[in-house]
């Protein structure tokens, strides 16, 4: 698999004054970069800017910082770029209420390979998915690679991060949506009512769904395996329980 701390460098901005001008510009940002104890000159300054702006702060080892970076002269910190502003669930809720559809949102709980995500949200789209929900912490940022992958999907699809995965499933869970998780353990997907207005969670493609997370969904659903391996690829799996979602509303 892709090491999805590899970046393209399009995606990464890295040296104090480059990074200064990029939080000043507006432009969006999926997260700032610090190496480990470095607080020396403007990247203090640089933090706090960054924690106002509600940007992501990761402290990282100087030698990872010099990898991401191609060894450049990065100064002890960077930025990852986003292709575009990070929307939130009220914004999803919305665009399907203005549809006048119950809402039908994925939530991709550490997908953090970008081929995934990208695919993920490339099917969604196609499928009518209101709207994409990450954590703000392992998860691929929306990367020129997760555009790549999505094939300009994400340009259309509203993504909304956010702090912690289980809070925000009793969040939609308050605004009346039902929360189905995908796990082996469960029913057998065909056999589930997916009509209503409806979360359906997606997990890693190492460890699956967590056990909080999981402990907040309503029901379980699963994917018949038939053969020697008993786990599909993320992106495959959520392709398969996102048209059946379809398949039963229409």
């Amino acid at each position: 698999m892709r090491d999805p701390e590899k970046v393209h460098e399009n995606d990464i901005i890295f040296g104090r004054n480059s990074v200064a001008e990029a939080l000043r510009s507006g432009r969006a940002i999926d997260s700032l970069l610090a190496a480990k104890g470095e607080r020396s000159g403007s990247i203090p300054k640089l933090i706090a800017m960054a924690k106002e702006k509600g940007i992501v702060v990761k402290q990282v080892d100087i030698k990872k910082l010099d990898y991401m970076c191609a060894h450049g002269a990065h100064q002890g910190i960077a930025v990852l770029a986003a292709v575009k502003q990070y929307s939130t669930i009220d914004d999803i809720l919305t665009a399907a209420r203005e549809k006048n559809e119950p809402p039908f949102i994925i939530v991709c709980e550490g997908i953090e390979d970008p081929h995934n995500l990208g695919a993920i949200i490339r099917t969604a789209l196609a499928a009518g998915v209101h709207g994409i929900i990450v954590p703000e912490r392992h998860s691929a940022p929306l990367s020129f690679a997760v555009s790549k992958a999505s094939a300009g999907a994400v340009e259309y699809m509203p993504v909304a991060r956010v702090v912690n995965i289980s809070a925000a499933l009793k969040q939609l869970k308050e605004r009346g949506l039902w929360i189905f998780c995908a796990d082996m353990d469960g029913s057998l997907y065909t056999e589930s009512d997916l009509k209503g207005a409806i979360a359906l969670v997606i997990g890693s493609e190492g460890h699956g769904v967590g056990r909080l997370v999981k402990e907040n969904c309503d029901f379980t659903i699963k994917i018949p395996m038939k053969g020697q391996i008993n786990s599909l690829n993320a992106s495959v799996a959520a392709g398969i329980l996102i048209y059946e979602v379809i398949r039963q509303r229409n």
